[in-house]
């Protein structure tokens, strides 16, 4: 399996909403950005003017949830904004984009941001396409859309963008920031066939549904998505609500309904909502008595989901208490104001009532309760005048669409992880080429390959890495640290070190004299005034010598020295006739071959690798030097 790029399989929340509050699940979110500062005037005629070249595309669409919309909003500066819940249905979101594109093209003097609740998904869609330096770290007002083509603000230019600094940059060096082709194509490829794809998607079905539904669907087809949603989402209060059926069957009388037959037009994620849960008709309401009607059953639903969502609004608007309110309580919780408080109790219930009085006197309280109460208002209104089911008497309902595709629609899902598959393969091909290219070069100017590999050149390069990385000094310490943190008194240091072996040194003669009354090499006479006979130099030289003779007194004992290649082992071999002495005598005073070790060491290390990372190919590749591998290994 392809390794994904870095927008593939991040966790991370987009950076555009990040110090907001928490995005809602499946929402897509849009601003609209003019290049020039306008007044209020001048930017609501922009908006009527954005939403007048929408509407050839939105009038006969079905949202899922919400329609198409878009708001006057000042800050950080005036602009356009809008959101979208699209639910079950991608298609919508794809089709939002789609309109966003169209816009950036009608209006070629501003900038479009778009995302949705898992991040910047233009990003997402071309993940195989991204330069490299783009991952969500680093794309904060980075993406925009502008005549028709995604832009995105290059790193050289802008390292860390604010989001006015990325408008800026798209008016002046708009050019600078266009994405490659192969971006554009996969976004465009996403959206093509929009809108023509977007009718392709709507299902038409027959139902029979009392005349009061039948009345609303005539006037007010794209309440569809309040009710199906309403049935979808049902609780049990609701359900409550739609075993009376007060407000479709006239006090919840199913015999004084008639019902009709009229054709619905839904989205196909709402038809596959309706269709795939079982759900059992209210005692009150009129089904017919053959079993497996279609057109009744789902006539059932819809007019069901009508009732619950009709009384929901209604309770909701009264109270003023929807998705604000929910948002609101939530502060509240998060600032500490309950102060921990169980819910339910006597001093919960006070300050409870104290939010609720402060939220029902605010702005939020009042635009709430008109948003709740428009779908309640628009259908007591379609209601209120005089109906019958004459009038549906003599239309003729057109037969269903064709439902083939909801039960076929695994040859799709393979068909899209198939084309998704490609494109992982296609960007795994290329970075191994590119893998491959990089090491071709870096093996031309470091080494060859086999047997025509230089381990001088090995040694050359890791002398090379110790003089430049380090020093008599030590390691370099980091530019964040501070250099007094690992100062060192190297004079002090070593006179302890000295003191030490004095110390040792004089145990030994004393043990010495005490045997055969002789001395040794580690008598130091010393004058009158307490110094040392020899000058200071003379002295540091006896000090080193002893430690060095001390140390190699120390390894005689273990085989740390059969772990060395020294310089006469070669020649060693040849001389086999001298005398164990003679050979002793050598071995001891033979110097050890540091540059032979060296490539032994690491080639040893990189063997135990087996072809894996390690530790070994990480600092030769930090220096340029790849290794061959090893092609006898386990022959």
């Amino acid at each position: 399996m392809a390794t994904p790029p870095p927008f593939m399989n991040s966790n991370n929340p987009n950076p555009l909403t990040q110090g907001s509050s928490r995005l809602p699940e499946d929402t897509v979110i849009y601003s609209i950005y003019p290049d020039n500062p306008l007044s209020q005037d001048s930017l609501q005629s922009l908006h009527l003017q954005i939403l007048n070249a929408v509407s050839p595309f939105t009038t006969s669409y079905i949202w899922q949830h919400e329609p198409f919309t878009l708001s006057i909003a000042f800050h950080p500066f005036p602009h356009l904004k809008g959101h979208l819940r699209f639910g079950d249905n991608l298609n919508d979101e794809w089709f939002t984009v789609f309109l966003l594109f169209r816009i950036s093209v009608a209006f070629p003097s501003v900038s479009i941001q778009v995302h949705d609740s898992d991040g910047d998904f233009l990003l997402i869609e071309a993940a195989y396409h991204l330069p490299r330096w783009l991952n969500p770290e680093n794309s904060q007002n980075r993406s925009f859309i502008r005549r028709g083509k995604l832009h995105i603000i290059p790193k050289s230019a802008l390292p860390n963008p604010t989001l006015t600094e990325s408008l800026n940059f798209l008016i002046e060096n708009e050019q600078a920031a266009v994405a490659q082709d192969s971006m554009q194509s996969v976004i465009q490829n996403r959206i093509t066939g929009y809108p023509e794809k977007a009718k392709l998607n709507t299902h038409s079905v027959r139902v029979r549904v009392p005349v009061s539904v039948a009345r609303v669907f005539k006037h007010a087809p794209s309440l569809i998505s309040l009710a199906v949603e309403g049935f979808y989402d049902r609780d049990m209060d609701s359900m409550k609500n739609a075993a009376k059926m007060e407000r479709f069957l006239k006090g919840g009388k199913g015999g004084e309904e008639e019902m009709v037959t009229v054709a619905v037009k839904m989205s196909r994620a709402m038809y596959a909502q309706l269709m795939q849960q079982r759900f059992q008709a209210p005692k009150c309401y009129p089904m017919p008595p053959k079993k497996g009607d279609l057109e009744a059953e789902l006539g059932m639903k819809i007019a069901c989901g009508f009732e619950m969502m009709y009384q929901e609004k209604k309770k909701e608007g009264e109270e003023g208490k929807g998705s604000g309110w929910k948002k609101y309580k939530e502060s509240l919780e998060k600032s500490g104001y309950f102060k921990g408080l169980i819910p339910g109790s006597n001093e919960y219930k006070r300050l409870m009532e104290n939010a609720e009085e402060y939220y029902k006197n605010s702005s939020l309280f009042s635009k709430t309760r008109a948003m709740l109460n428009a779908p309640v208002r628009q259908i007591d209104e379609i209601l209120s005048l005089p109906y019958s089911a004459d009038e549906f008497k003599n239309e003729d309902a057109p037969p269903s669409d064709d439902d083939s595709w909801l039960y076929s629609g695994e040859d799709e899902l393979n068909s899209a992880l198939q084309d998704r598959q490609k494109e992982m393969e296609l960007y795994e091909l290329k970075r191994k080429k590119k893998k491959s290219k990089e090491q071709k070069d870096t093996g031309a100017s470091s080494s060859l390959k086999g047997e025509d590999f230089d381990l001088s050149e090995l040694v050359t390069t890791m002398q090379g890495f110790i003089h430049k990385m380090s020093s008599y000094e030590g390691a370099e310490v980091p530019n964040d640290r501070d250099p007094k943190e690992v100062e060192l008194d190297v004079e002090r240091f070593m006179k302890d070190v000295e003191s030490v072996m004095k110390y040792q040194g004089d145990e030994n003669v004393t043990r010495d004299m005490d045997d055969d009354g002789g001395s040794s090499d580690m008598d130091f006479d010393e004058s009158e005034n307490g110094s040392d006979m020899s000058d200071h130099e003379d002295g540091e030289d006896s000090f080193m010598h002893s430690y060095s003779d001390v140390m190699n007194n120390e390894l005689k004992s273990t085989t740390l020295k059969k772990s060395f290649v020294h310089a006469n082992e070669q020649t060693s071999v040849k001389n086999e006739g001298t005398s164990n002495a003679t050979e002793d005598m050598d071995e001891e005073f033979s110097p050890v071959d540091v540059d032979v070790n060296l490539v032994k060491n690491l080639l040893d290390s990189f063997s135990c690798q087996q072809g894996l990372p390690g530790p070994t190919s990480n600092l030769l590749g930090l220096m340029g030097v790849n290794l061959p591998k090893d092609d006898n290994k386990g022959k």
